[in-house]
């Protein structure tokens, strides 16, 4: 294929055999873990966990990336159409309340057809934000939920910490796109999402102006309660971090207590994440679990 997939339009030549563009990536997905998952949003992540599959290669190339191992790194197993479909449907047998796709906008056609069948639980594009809207319109109907990043609304910090300086206006026209597809939010009974767009934003250091030019996009975009938005201030100086001086830290509190209570006055409709969230330890150990299909046991 000669990739035009996200808004690099890089048209790189990716074969089975062959990665390319900037996602460094095959034609086929590559899959770094496949689990139930806690650690996601109230709604995403229920009682039994969301079924999450992690896939490799990115289009962005952040700076601070908590995934780095496999988003820029590479690591992880080339899987097919058929097994690809078969993890789903072993997540959704372990009691999964969705099927949560992390980072998979490269991998869009493949999941398309892995997706040509309906499944019986929500699907979740779990995304850094950074999307095409001819991608996303080839989506609709088979994604339910969507869950983006909106990571910067200035140019600048979007070029120097995603190598993206045109992310703020991709990022927006991305997520009013999301919403025309499902709607305002919808829950179940359980207060599980049914489909619907959560905006996140990953604060970081010395970003409190950032973090609020967000929260004020997203109040001024949409009515209350059409989507929710998630403030997250799980930030650790992971990846690269370390070469750029300005974000080498974790948060003060004050930046995640001023962004809260800017939140809250806005009246924002979502969630926040606790102090105690920035840590590494919540970073999922890509280590193939759920990817290859488990050996047949031994009768005895």
């Amino acid at each position: 294929m000669i990739c035009s997939q996200c808004p690099r339009s890089c048209g790189a030549e990716r074969t089975e055999e062959r990665k390319g563009g900037v996602c460094a990536m095959p034609s086929l997905p590559v899959v770094a873990r496949a689990a139930l998952h806690f650690w996601e949003e109230p709604p995403i992540s229920g009682s039994r966990g969301s079924g999450t599959v992690f896939f490799s290669g990115c289009n962005l190339r952040c700076v601070f990336c908590q995934n780095s191992l496999i988003s820029q790194e590479g690591f992880g197993r080339l899987v097919t159409v058929e097994r690809l479909r078969a993890v789903f449907e072993e997540l959704i047998a372990q009691g999964a309340h969705n099927i949560n796709l992390v980072t998979p906008t490269h991998f869009a056609h493949v999941i398309l057809e892995a997706l040509e069948e309906p499944l019986p639980v929500p699907v979740v594009w779990n995304t850094g934000g950074y999307e095409s809207l001819e991608t996303l319109r080839s989506l609709e109907g088979k994604v339910q939920i969507y869950l983006p990043d909106l990571k910067y609304l200035n140019p600048d910090r979007a070029r120097r910490y995603s190598a993206a300086p045109d992310y703020p206006e991709i990022a927006t026209a991305a997520i009013r796109e999301m919403v025309r597809q499902t709607g305002p939010c919808e829950f179940d009974e359980e207060g599980l999402l049914k489909r619907g767009v959560i905006i996140r934003h990953l604060m970081l250091p010395g970003g409190l102006n950032e973090a609020k030019a967000v929260m004020d996009w997203v109040a001024d975009a949409f009515p209350r309660g059409t989507v929710q938005f998630s403030l997250m201030s799980q930030y650790v100086p992971l990846g690269r971090a370390g070469e750029f001086p300005e974000i080498n830290r974790t948060l003060r509190k004050s930046e995640i207590r001023a962004a809260q209570g800017y939140m809250a006055a806005l009246d924002l409709p979502g969630y926040t994440q606790e102090e105690a969230s920035a840590s590494g330890a919540f970073v999922p150990a890509f280590d193939l679990t759920g990817v290859e299909k488990a050996a047949p046991q031994e009768k005895t």
